[in-house]
């Protein structure tokens, strides 16, 4: 057994199964005081709600916590974002001028301030308006010059970022940072703002069986033996991935 990066996404992929969730506890801290594996959270939910979380669920405490979809990242428990992943942000983000532009959009209902960010404006959307309104939010915000990406997920929330964030971005940095190898990476995921760590590299994936449909139309599409798709859900599909890759015996 050797060292690896444990990257995860929290709310439906590791959180979700109670049982599961303290087994993978347990050998994810064995690991990492006997190999100096890391642990990563990677979540759509601000530092806010990340606390809240903790309170309602029992979590390890991780090395790095990446939020708000890749634009945050804290590392050993900071309550500052690290300052080159943000400067890296910055260029070419105006995060005014979205706003601007997406108030005329009546479908976009503002999630709560907590979700707002200096790098993340967050909305709520259907599934069914989505299908027209967000080749229109694209097509504007593009042809102001606006470098973003959009990042729909769970057929309801809509993140709009700069274009050099987002959750497999924010993971290779943090990687890189540490010094370990793709090969030697495992990330995991349930929905569509996943996508990014499955899609950035050589790293290992775990796609839980619980997966959201637009995750599981990505991987038929990208099918890959660097991902695995989990029988079990939740935690538990994670221990069954972890298993799959030889991470945990």
């Amino acid at each position: 057994m050797a060292r690896f990066l444990f990257v995860t996404d929290l709310d439906n992929t590791l959180v979700g199964d109670h049982t599961a969730l303290q087994q993978l506890n347990r050998l994810l801290s064995e690991h990492r005081q006997t190999h100096q594996t890391k642990i990563v959270y990677s979540t759509g939910r601000s530092l806010t709600l990340y606390r809240q979380l903790t309170t309602e669920h029992t979590l390890l405490e991780p090395d790095v916590l990446i939020a708000g979809v890749g634009t945050e990242i804290y590392a050993d428990g900071d309550t500052t974002p690290d300052r080159t992943w943000s400067e890296k942000l910055a260029i070419a983000w105006n995060r005014e001028a979205i706003v601007a532009a997406t108030a005329h959009f009546a479908d976009l209902v503002p999630q709560p301030e907590t979700e707002q960010s200096p790098f993340k404006v967050s909305f709520f959307l259907t599934e069914d308006a989505a299908i027209a309104v967000l080749p229109q939010i694209e097509s504007l915000l593009q042809q102001q010059g606006l470098s973003i990406q959009l990042i729909y997920s769970s057929g309801k929330d809509l993140d709009i970022l700069p274009s050099l964030a987002n959750k497999g971005a924010a993971m290779s940095f943090v990687r890189q940072n540490f010094g370990i190898e793709a090969s030697q990476t495992v990330v995991c995921g349930d929905s569509g703002n996943d996508i990014a760590l499955f899609s950035v590299g050589e790293e290992r994936g775990i796609i839980v069986g619980n997966a959201q449909p637009e995750l599981l139309t990505w991987h038929r599409h990208h099918s890959s033996k660097r991902h695995y798709f989990a029988q079990s859900h939740y935690a538990a599909g994670i221990l069954e991935g972890l298993h799959h890759f030889n991470f945990l015996p």
